[in-house]
């Protein structure tokens, strides 16, 4: 089963991405503790390898250090790549040009000249959707950008950044918000409908829920530091039937992983998921969640018992 979505012709071809969050970040994810730079070049490359060419970053990930890091490992690639970066818009952030500021500083460090996506990272007050939307034309207009997202935004904000791009003449590419099958807010509230109405994109962040959808995690063996406060150990007993049954489905499936069937249920639901990958290994685990679907009915079973989690 797979949900037909109109997409951006920026997407055409993208089943999967890269996420980038981890990269750089020691307090939550243990960079150069766990994992170095070398680790992250590896899962770059193996990822191109298997034929994933698009990467989601932004300039808040490792204070920059991810987007350094993305453009240093893909300098010397031949295959065409697609990257998305954010802009956040801090409070003292009060006008267009501190956009495109912001911007210059990601092509940067990226070693680009213009990136495929770029999202507003959140909605921040004070100022308006509509002011970015038009910070956002004039960089599409100039070439530094492809596509014009959000991410994080609800259902009205969404319809105010659309309506406004509309007004020049340019379509809302996506919306990249959290969503998995331990987080379905987006489906239960109609964003993901509203999205698919307008033929916006929806690019699914945490698809794998922090690492709880692998399997990996349990009540004996929890989360470590701040991952730990959203998914506490009795949240993590709660899960474990739907695990269960994450890696019941894989076996049907040729062996599969939980985590690959977990990431392909997002696909299925018509989204682009951008599992993290700060090593090889994780990498090649992502890789197994593409080029095949679950059926309608296990599709239906994992959101039954997902919502048997969520209660």
């Amino acid at each position: 089963m797979s949900t037909v979505m109109k997409r951006h012709p920026v997407f055409e071809g993208v089943e999967m991405g890269v996420g980038t969050a981890a990269w750089g970040d020691r307090l939550m994810w243990g960079y150069r503790r766990d994992y170095q730079d070398e680790d992250l070049k590896l899962a770059t490359e193996v990822s191109l390898a298997h034929g994933i060419n698009f990467f989601d970053t932004a300039e808040i990930y490792g204070s920059g250090r991810a987007e350094t890091l993305l453009g240093e490992f893909l300098k010397t690639t031949e295959t065409p790549v697609k990257i998305a970066t954010k802009f956040m818009p801090y409070p003292w952030r009060l006008g267009r040009g501190s956009l495109l500021s912001a911007l210059r500083g990601s092509l940067s460090r990226l070693g680009r000249t213009k990136v495929a996506l770029y999202l507003v990272h959140q909605p921040l007050p004070p100022v308006r959707v509509e002011t970015w939307m038009e910070a956002m034309a004039e960089a599409f207009q100039a070439g530094m950008i492809e596509a014009i997202g959000v991410s994080n935004f609800d259902r009205s904000r969404t319809q105010r950044a659309y309506d406004a791009l509309t007004r020049s003449g340019i379509s809302l590419a996506a919306n990249q918000v959290e969503y998995s099958l331990l987080n379905r807010g987006i489906e239960k509230n109609g964003l993901l409908e509203f999205c698919r109405e307008l033929g916006i994109t929806v690019i699914a962040h945490s698809p794998l829920a922090k690492g709880v959808l692998s399997g990996k995690y349990t009540p004996q063996n929890p989360l470590r530091g701040v991952r730990s406060t959203q998914y506490t150990p009795g949240f993590l007993a709660r899960a474990q039937n739907l695990i269960n049954q994450l890696k019941k489905i894989g076996s049907d499936h040729g062996g599969k992983t939980a985590g690959q069937v977990a990431l392909n249920w997002t696909i299925c639901k018509g989204t682009i998921p951008i599992p993290g990958a700060k090593n090889l290994q994780q990498a090649e685990q992502n890789m197994g969640a593409g080029g095949w679907s679950l059926t309608e009915g296990e599709v239906s079973l994992l959101d039954e018992m997902s919502d048997r989690v969520n209660k």
